[in-house]
């Protein structure tokens, strides 16, 4: 799950400056809100004629009378007249993809007729800034000189150990251990529910992404009476949090994914000039990752580096274009300056914020083993089939082992009583696999399953796929899914879109 570092990455990739209930009678006039909204200073937000507010929420959930926290809220408003008005969208914010402040944003990417019948709502999840407090734990945890992520010895695995270890002491200091206590999907869906509440709407609409999709479950199975309609693009598979699917259920599809990715940079070998077959790719790329290890790019992007680079490419197509580039650019014209900028950029360099509110999150939700013998079987035998994602993988993820807040018992996630929801998936993403998709829809016997066969981008709706779109329009503006049939199955399958054109 490394690449949730670049915050938001299906949007902010492509900005680098590099070459159900039937709805209720409540949702038939905007309610009458307790939050106080005000301008926005984030620029994206402002551009959208987005409004922002600071909502109070406590600490402890189960004592609300206690310490308070303050989370970042930000909304869209609805342009339909009164009588056409659908209620809010809530996005359960992904802490793949960073706080959840800008998810209101994926508003303006659906067709007006379905957007603007809502207010589009998010927020940034507790301990993600611009709430406040905002973790951090060790701040250039993600530097340049780091360990290779597959030991070559004891001393280099140790090390890994060591560092891992010590990240997981550095978060658990006198002034948050309070909050890690208190990170877990549950408390996030409590926020939601208070925050519905200060909106004063009876029910939401529920939109998430990827591992925000397992806080929606948490939130439809704890509050059903309160979800209206749900979006869960790339769905996690709530019988494998988080020690399965937050690692090994991962790295053969994010092998494969690469493996695509060399396809596609052989089919234009014209303009990347690595080579014209997967094999020739694969030995450039063997290559020139023998030559960082010797030799730093740029001083500084060695083979971890490299690594976390070019790992985006098996999550999302989109990034392609711009990954090739910076491939053919280091082998033919030795620009490591780029290879150096996309990893300051992608990795929060100096920030660690992200990642430190993200484990807060994964480490507790459930226990995770503590024997690192089991840690190393597992790992030896995913590497067997995935030799290029599985270690820094693993290593990503180690801090779990040794984190300092207790772990809580996973909620039995069910949608029995949820009246409808939309559930999306791409059948080859790697971050949260298909069978996620196929087992939520399992588990809401009113829900619609969209697939898009061969498709590898985990969390891209709306905007990567027409079909899909379509699918997800209708569902908000009507309540219309999907017929569902027998079996486990998507219930509409949505072409491919096409695959990015190449750049020079």
């Amino acid at each position: 799950m490394r690449r949730s570092l670049v915050g938001a990455i299906t949007g902010a990739f492509l900005l680098l400056p590099l070459p159900v209930a039937a709805p209720s009678s409540a949702a038939s006039s905007p309610p009458v809100a307790a939050v106080t909204w005000t301008d926005c200073t984030d620029p994206a937000l402002v551009q959208a004629g987005a409004e922002c507010a600071e909502l109070q929420v406590p600490l402890d959930h189960a004592h609300p009378a206690g310490t308070k926290i303050t989370l970042a809220l930000s909304r869209i408003r609805h342009t339909v007249p009164a009588d056409r008005y659908q209620g809010v969208v809530l996005a359960a914010p992904n802490p793949l993809g960073g706080s959840g402040y800008s998810d209101p944003l994926q508003s303006t990417r659906l067709p007006a007729t379905a957007a603007g019948a809502y207010d589009w709502v998010g927020f940034a999840r507790r301990g993600l800034a611009p709430s406040a407090p905002a973790l951090s734990c060790e701040s250039g945890y993600f530097s340049y000189d780091r360990p290779a992520y597959e030991p070559a010895t004891a001393a280099e695995e140790q090390a890994w150990l060591d560092r891992t270890e010590g990240y997981a002491r550095a978060c658990d200091t006198p002034e948050q251990s309070a909050l890690l206590d208190h990170m877990k999907a549950t408390d996030t869906a409590a926020d939601m529910e208070t925050i519905r509440t200060a909106l004063g709407a009876e029910q939401l609409t529920i939109y998430a992404h990827s591992y925000g999709t397992y806080v929606a479950q948490v939130y439809a199975t704890l509050h059903p009476q309160r979800v209206r309609r749900m979006v869960l693009d790339s769905n996690v598979d709530p019988r494998r949090v988080w020690y399965d699917a937050a690692n090994f259920d991962q790295n053969a599809q994010l092998e494969e994914n690469t493996l695509l990715w060399f396809d596609w940079l052989a089919a234009h070998d014209d303009v990347y000039h690595l080579g014209a077959t997967r094999q020739a790719v694969t030995q450039e790329w063997d290559t020139q990752l023998a030559s960082v290890t010797r030799t730093p790019a740029a001083g500084v992007i060695g083979p971890d580096e490299w690594a976390d680079i070019f790992l985006v490419a098996p999550y999302f197509q989109a990034s392609w274009p711009l990954l090739g580039s910076a491939f053919s650019g280091w082998v033919h014209q030795g620009d490591g300056a780029t290879l150096k900028a996309l990893f300051d950029q992608l990795m929060q360099f100096g920030n660690d914020n992200t990642y430190a509110a993200l484990l807060a999150e994964v480490c507790t939700d459930a226990p995770w083993p503590t024997d690192y013998a089991r840690w190393k079987a597992d790992t030896e035998a995913s590497a067997a089939v995935a030799p290029m994602t599985t270690w820094g993988n693993t290593w990503f993820n180690a801090p779990c082992r040794t984190w300092g807040a207790s772990a809580g018992k996973p909620v039995r996630v069910t949608g029995r009583a949820v009246g409808s929801a939309l559930l999306v998936a791409e059948t080859l993403d790697a971050a949260t696999p298909f069978e996620g998709s196929l087992e939520v829809r399992a588990r809401f016997p009113h829900s619609a399953l969209v697939s898009v066969p061969g498709g590898t981008t985990n969390g891209g709706t709306p905007g990567t796929n027409s079909c899909v779109d379509t699918a997800i329009a209708a569902y908000l503006t009507t309540g219309a899914l999907p017929s569902r049939t027998p079996g486990r199955h998507a219930d509409l399958e949505c072409a491919p879109s096409h695959l990015p054109s190449p750049t020079g």
